[in-house]
């Protein structure tokens, strides 16, 4: 049986449509709908509740050591409210899934999951908990809320101090207020914009998610749902677990070699990744032929088959449709003509460069 996050009610009363997704009752899109709301984040704001999402802390004095042998990334050099993004491996170098690490200060850290895979995750890091370190799954007491695209600044401002505000990018106040609301504010997100996720006690997510709407009025803001947060993920090419990157495949297969440390001394999955050539690349599509191409279809050139799609869609704000692929390393170059096979039916495509889109192409 699905659950309901802390803003369920608030979803509902908004006119969303309702779904099942990783475990839990979500709006999919509201009155709005897809394209209204993925356009408004690129030239305005939107708000997304991911409470769905699981958060884990790990706590002690080798909690830093846990992090570094489970996580493919390094987290040895971090300040305290930094975020680092990483895979975590099998030991075969499949993913068990990837997350965001952010140090709340020595010997304490906070982590964020995928929802559909946050009993995985949290039962993995238990089976390789050691030393003086506990993880402790907090999911259920914390809502998490995201405020993204270009008057996110704007709107937050509104409601919290400017020293409320994270220093950077990928960074984070844990001892922030907003609306008078004891919370998180992390300059992170998953849509190709700046904007912030934000924190707090899950019973307080309604009145923060109030006051940020209000907030946004005079700026346009709209509640968004998990159709717009795909496309947008989907422009800025940002990989999603149980699409570009899962058990089968490696971090180093999907393009994420930026975070995978193989000069750290030792993490699961290290001897299988350092001893891979990678055999398979990822790669962008611009759909050239006439139709959208979903994930999972046979990606040929000419009569060969080089690999299959893992994401596509009808780009919004791009305004034509885009898929990600995964194929084989040196078939193919910028420029070069693919098909996919839709439904028994060859669709042209174009291999160009990724992301499709980014914040300074804005027009």
């Amino acid at each position: 049986m699905e659950q309901k996050t802390p803003l369920y009610d608030v979803h509902v009363s908004c006119g969303g449509k309702i779904v099942p997704f990783a475990g839990y009752l979500l709006p999919v899109q509201y009155q709005t709908g897809v394209i209204k709301e993925h356009n408004t984040v690129r030239t305005g704001c939107g708000m997304f509740d991911v409470s769905h999402m699981g958060e884990i802390t790990c706590i002690g004095p080798d909690a830093l050591n846990n992090l570094n042998h489970i996580l493919t990334n390094d987290f040895s050099e971090m300040y305290d409210g930094q975020a680092r993004y990483s895979p975590m491996c099998y030991e075969n170098g499949g993913v068990v899934d990837d997350l965001i690490v952010y140090k709340v200060r020595d010997d304490h850290y906070f982590i964020v999951v995928n929802a559909s895979n946050k009993d995985k995750d949290f039962a993995w890091m238990k089976q390789h908990e050691d030393g003086q370190a506990v993880f402790t799954d907090i999911s259920e007491t914390v809502g998490q809320i995201a405020l993204q695209g270009p008057k996110a600044d704007e709107i937050l401002a509104k409601l919290a101090k400017p020293e409320d505000f994270p220093v950077k990018y990928y960074s984070a106040n844990f001892h922030a207020e907003a609306a008078g609301i004891p919370c998180v504010i992390s300059k992170t997100g998953y849509t190709g914009e700046d904007g912030y996720e934000l924190y707090m006690a899950a019973d307080q997510a309604p009145a923060m998610w109030a006051a940020l709407m209000e907030a946004g009025a005079e700026y346009g803001l709209i509640p968004c749902g998990l159709g717009a947060r795909d496309t947008l993920r989907l422009e800025a090419a940002m990989p999603l677990y149980g699409h570009e990157m899962d058990e089968h495949i490696t971090p180093l297969e999907t393009g994420l070699k930026f975070a995978v440390k193989l000069k750290k001394a030792e993490f699961i999955g290290k001897e299988a990744l350092e001893a891979e050539v990678p055999g398979r690349k990822r790669i962008g599509l611009k759909v050239t032929g006439r139709g959208i191409i979903r994930e999972h279809e046979d990606l040929y050139l000419g009569d060969r088959v080089i690999g299959m799609t893992t994401s596509g869609t009808h780009a919004p704000y791009l305004g034509y449709p885009i898929a990600m692929a995964l194929v084989e390393a040196d078939a193919v170059q910028l420029g070069d003509r693919v098909e996919a096979d839709v439904r028994g039916r060859r669709v042209e495509a174009e291999v160009v460069a990724l992301p499709f889109y980014k914040k300074e192409d804005i027009k």
